[in-house]
C-alpha cells in the first residue's frame, strides 16, 4: 500500500480520494501515538534512568543515548502500517570501535529512522535550531549531543575527540540542512575534517525515501517506502595533506550519489 500512494503522490499534483484516506489516517495515527511515546516518555524517564543506572552502571550520558535509541525503535512500530522501511548493507562487524557517521538529509524524520540501526551509543551532531524543542532538548544535552552551530570549532574538535577517545561513534548531516528537491546537496567540511584528524574511519549512510514521508515546507506525512543503506567505512589514512580533507569529502559524496542515483532507479 505504501508503493501505491507514493506513486499517486509522485504521479499526480492531487492525489486519489484513496490516497487521501491514508494520508489523513496515517497522520491521526501517528500524531495520536507519537503524543502519547513522548508524554510516556517525560513521566516515566526519571524512573527508568534510575532503573537503567542501577541494572547497568552505565554514565547517564550512555543511558539517555539508549533511551533515545530505543524511543526511536517504538515510532518505528508506530509509522510500520504506512512506511516500509528496510536497512541494506548493515554489518555491525565492520562498525565496532569510533566511526563518523554521514548521512544524507531530506526530512526531519531522518533522525527517528537512523534508530533502525542495530548500534545506539553514538553521539548525534546537530545544528542548533533542534536544542530549541522543548520536549527534545533536555534529553539531547543529557546524552550529550553536540551543537555544531553554537560551539565554536575548536570546542567540536575537542569534544568529538574525547567521544572517539572514548570508542564511541558520532553521526553528522554534512549537507548541514535538509534538501529542499530530493537531490544530495553541497557537503560542509567539518566531518572529513575531523576524520582527517582524528583518523577514524568515515561511514556513509544513504537515505531514501524520507523525503516522500515529510519533506521540508510540507506540514502532513505520506506513506513512503524508506531505505536505509550502509555504504563500506572509508580509511582516512589515505587522505593525507592538507586538502586531504576536501578530498575526502568528494570521495564520500561520490559514493552516496552513485548509491542514491541507484535507490532511485
Amino acid at each position: 500500500m505504501g508503493t501505491y500512494i507514493t506513486e499517486q503522490l509522485a504521479e499526480r499534483d492531487r492525489p486519489t480520494r484513496l490516497a487521501w484516506c491514508m494520508i489523513v489516517v496515517m497522520n491521526v495515527w501517528v500524531l495520536i501515538w507519537m503524543l502519547v511515546e513522548t508524554l510516556g516518555a517525560l513521566a516515566l524517564s526519571p524512573l527508568l534512568l534510575v532503573l537503567w543506572r542501577v541494572v547497568t552502571r552505565w554514565p547517564l550520558a550512555k543511558i539517555m543515548r539508549h533511551c533515545i535509541w530505543m524511543y526511536g525503535r517504538f515510532w518505528l512500530w508506530i509509522v510500520s502500517p504506512f512506511v516500509r522501511y528496510r536497512l541494506v548493507g548493515v554489518d555491525h562487524s565492520k562498525l565496532t570501535g569510533p566511526h563518523i557517521l554521514v548521512a544524507n538529509h531530506l526530512s526531519f524524520f531522518d533522525i527517528f529512522f537512523l534508530s533502525a540501526l542495530p548500534m545506539f551509543d553514538v553521539v548525534v551532531c546537530l545544528r542548533s535550531w533542534p536544542f530549541k524543542m522543548p520536549w527534545y532538548a533536555p534529553f539531547m544535552r543529557l546524552a550529550q549531543y553536540v551543537d555544531v552551530e553554537r560551539l565554536p570549532w575548536d570546542q567540536v574538535v575537542d569534544d568529538i575527540g574525547r567521544i572517539v577517545g572514548e570508542g564511541r561513534s558520532v553521526l553528522l548531516f554534512p549537507q548541514g540542512h535538509r534538501s529542499r528537491d530530493g537531490r544530495l546537496g553541497r557537503f560542509y567540511s567539518g566531518a572529513f575534517k575531523l576524520a582527517v584528524r582524528l583518523q577514524v574511519p568515515v561511514a556513509p549512510i544513504c537515505i531514501s525515501g524520507t523525503g516522500q514521508m515529510l519533506p521540508p515546507g510540507r506540514r502532513w506525512m505520506a506513506p513512503a517506502d524508506v531505505q536505509l543503506e550502509c555504504l563500506e567505512p572509508i580509511d582516512p589514512a589515505a587522505f593525507s595533506g592538507d586538502l586531504g580533507h576536501l578530498r575526502l569529502r568528494k570521495h564520500v559524496k561520490e559514493l552516496m550519489g552513485a548509491c542514491l542515483a541507484g535507490s532511485r532507479s
